[in-house]
Formats: C-alpha cells, sequence, structure tokens
C-alpha cells in the first residue's frame, strides 16, 4: 500500500482513514475574522485540515492581462490574503488543533508557507500540471505535495510526477480532480482514481471534489481514495468565486460522517465472519426436521425430512448423515430429529 507522512506525522495512505481538506479558497472575503470562524467551524465539523489560496496579483496574471481586465485586479485583491494573515490564520490552526495548508502561487509564496507557516504539505493547483519548472521547484523545497490532475491528460500527469520525482521528492499524493465549478455527476469519473492507482502504484491516489452534495466523496472512499478536498463556505447564498458551489458547516459534516461510515464498512478483501454475524447463525440459519410424523423403529428416507429455522439441530448440510437411520422413538411432524433420536 503506498503511504505518504506529512511533515507532521500524519501517515496518508490508500484505504487508511480518509484526510479531509476544506478548501476554504475565497469564501473568506479576503477578511481574517470570517476565514478564523470558517477554520473554527471547519473543525467542528470534523475536518483534519483548512486549506488557503497564497496567490497575489503579482503571482496569479500578467501586467498585460490586467491592463485588459482592470477589474481582475480589484477582485484578485479583494480575495487575497498578505503573508502576515497567513502566518496569523496558521497560528490560530494550531491553537485549534487543525492542520493548515496553502495553494502557493510562486516560489517566495511556496518557501514562505514550508518556513513560517510549517504547513505539513504543499498543494498543487491543477493549472500548474504542465508548469514543470515551478514543479520541479515545489520537489525540491523538502515538503511532502499534493498534486491535483484537473484538466489533465495521463500523458501530461505523468509528466508532472515525472518532473518531480526528477528532484528525489517520492512524497507525492494524487488527487483525481474534474476542474468544472460545480461538475456535473456525468463529467467526474471516479474511477479514475482506480486509474491512477493503476498508473502510480507507488503514490497515494485521492480526490479533489467539485460536485454539490456527499455522496460523490463518500463513493470515493469506497474506492480508496486516501484525502477528500472539498470546498467550504459558512453561508453559499453569498456571490463570490465558486462559493456558490461550496459546501456549509452542517453539510460539510454530514459528508465527513458518510465517508467514515463508508470507509468502517469496507474492511478487507478476506471472508472473515464478524463475531456477531457468528452470533446470528443459531437464529437465522435451518436445522434438520421432520416432514411427517414417524414411528420408533423406522428408517428414515430422504422424503421424511425437511429444514427449517431455528439453527440448534443437525444443519442440512449434515441430512445425509440422518437418511438411513432408525429411529428409537416416535416424532411428530415438523420437529427437530437430533442424535439422540436414533438407535
Amino acid at each position: 500500500m503506498a503511504t505518504v507522512t506529512l511533515r507532521n506525522g500524519r501517515l496518508i495512505g490508500d484505504y487508511l482513514v480518509p484526510y479531509i481538506i476544506a478548501e476554504l479558497n475565497t469564501s473568506h472575503f479576503g477578511d481574517v475574522a470570517t476565514a478564523r470562524s470558517m477554520i473554527y467551524q471547519a473543525k467542528e465539523a470534523g475536518c483534519d485540515c483548512v486549506k488557503f489560496q497564497s496567490w497575489s496579483t503579482e503571482s496569479l496574471y500578467s501586467a498585460g492581462y490586467y491592463r485588459e481586465n482592470a477589474i481582475a485586479k480589484r477582485i484578485v485583491n479583494k480575495f487575497s490574503l498578505a503573508d502576515a494573515k497567513l502566518e496569523e490564520l496558521a497560528a490560530y490552526c494550531r491553537e485549534m488543533s487543525i492542520d493548515f495548508a496553502s495553494t502557493p502561487y510562486s516560489r517566495h509564496e511556496a518557501e514562505f508557507l514550508v518556513k513560517r507557516c510549517e504547513v505539513p504539505f504543499i498543494k498543487i493547483a491543477s493549472m500548474e500540471l504542465n508548469n514543470l519548472p515551478y514543479l520541479r521547484y515545489l520537489g525540491s523545497i523538502g515538503a511532502p505535495l499534493v498534486l491535483s490532475t484537473g484538466m489533465g491528460t495521463l500523458e501530461e500527469i505523468i509528466r508532472a510526477v515525472e518532473a518531480i520525482e526528477e528532484t528525489g521528492n517520492r512524497q507525492i499524493i494524487i488527487l483525481h480532480c474534474t476542474s468544472v465549478y460545480p461538475a456535473p455527476p456525468e463529467t467526474i469519473r471516479l474511477q479514475n482514481i482506480l486509474g491512477l492507482r493503476s498508473e502510480f502504484a507507488a503514490y497515494p491516489i485521492g480526490y479533489s471534489d467539485h460536485s454539490t452534495g456527499i455522496e460523490i466523496p463518500a463513493a470515493s472512499i469506497a474506492l480508496g481514495a486516501c484525502v477528500i478536498e472539498k470546498h467550504f463556505t459558512l453561508d453559499s447564498s453569498r456571490i463570490g468565486m465558486d462559493n456558490q458551489m461550496a459546501t456549509e458547516p452542517g453539510e460539510m459534516k454530514a459528508m465527513i460522517e458518510a465517508c467514515h461510515k463508508v470507509h468502517a464498512a469496507l474492511g478487507g478483501t478476506g471472508r472473515i465472519l464478524d463475531s456477531s454475524e457468528r452470533d446470528q447463525i443459531p437464529k437465522m440459519r435451518r436445522s434438520v426436521i421432520t416432514a411427517r410424523s414417524l414411528k420408533a423403529g423406522s428408517i428414515i428416507e430422504a422424503a421424511d425430512l425437511d429444514a427449517k429455522r431455528p439453527g440448534t439441530g443437525i444443519p442440512p448440510t449434515a441430512i445425509d448423515t440422518v437418511i438411513g437411520k432408525r429411529l428409537k422413538v416416535d416424532i411428530e411432524v415438523d420437529e427437530m430429529i437430533l442424535p439422540e433420536h436414533f438407535e
């Protein structure tokens, strides 16, 4: 089984207890007080980690783009969090005993997260999948990497992983992802988790979810997903970037409970009877009984026998051992036959 150990010691692996990441994205609307409230609510819902975005106007778009899209610069400024604010939120996460992580979009942002915020891993956005120089840099900074694969062909994913491996970094978690917001069920192709596991047997495979509802993340657990990343908001009715498709605290709690129930139900591939199921055998299985009244001295024939509950007598699998026996007592119809009834 492929595993990765995060910088805080948490072991991540296929079919292990899933690691749940609340993706806060821009649903804090650039407000630290809102972000702190989101951290608290994510912890209350049962999340293992909250993840922010470390972008700035300089790291996300080019100057030429801003010249043609002036409003974009104002939006990025509004929704971004400066280094000092991220460091403050990382400290609050430590107080709340929930992991803090973020997605960097520049070398400075990545280094800041590792050295100042002490993140357990670096999250790599799907948009960076073909940014090979940046992937090599991230591979070299000494942190486990969580790689989203939205918009990527298998060939692009292979090349991205190879670029990281070139740095000697083998601490990689790969997330299946569909970069549509929200993603309709028919676009998700959840069994890609199995395809990625087949292609990248050395690395754990998780799922970054952009669907609405809780069913698809829970279903991914049945495929062994090691990480679930889900967009999180305090109020999905507010207009914002991806906020309307994000999950509110109550639904996040329900999703996490569903994921853990599915995980608890998985078991292994070997056939094992739990003791509680074994206790059902005498109640629910059948025993050999008489199909008609029989007299003492009768030689038992197949037509004399049937099987009914409870399973406390001779099991139907042993019915052949009863046929041909001579009775030493009378037995009424529809009664259990026991070994002491034979001569």
